[in-house]
């Protein structure tokens, strides 16, 4: 089965979503298309521990919310974190951070940048 992701945007570090002292949590916003069958307006939750590397620490992937169908996590997780570090990071398009900057903490940025990837799933309903 193809899958087809276009990603919209991102809320950067929300307390709205669970932002803590410990933890930035964003929130991205995509549709999802499966064999033409489409899920629009679906999100979702990305986590990542506060004083860490920005460009280089795990960034925790949630499943996307009110979506139950066949996917592949894996793939999934490496096109959302692909899509988070495009928008912020030293290759930011929305914000920029160089240096490698650990004590930066931006709440509440949003990033409107449209990108598309397709991928295939392989069996029913992999990696949650």
């Amino acid at each position: 089965m193809k899958a087809k992701i276009t990603f919209k945007k991102i809320i950067q570090d929300s307390q709205d979503y669970g932002s803590t002292e410990e933890h930035m949590v964003s929130r991205v916003f995509f549709d999802l298309e499966i064999e033409g069958k489409k899920f629009p307006d679906l999100y979702v939750d990305v986590k990542q521990t506060v004083g860490s590397e920005f460009e280089t620490a795990p960034i925790e992937v949630g499943a996307p919310h009110e979506y139950s169908g066949p996917f592949d996590h894996e793939i999934f997780r490496k096109e959302v974190e692909n899509y988070y570090r495009e928008s912020f990071g030293s290759k930011g398009s929305a914000i920029r951070i160089e240096g490698g900057a650990k004590n930066i903490r931006m709440r509440n940025n949003v990033s409107v940048k449209p990108r598309v990837v397709g991928f295939e799933i392989k069996g029913t309903r992999s990696g949650w």
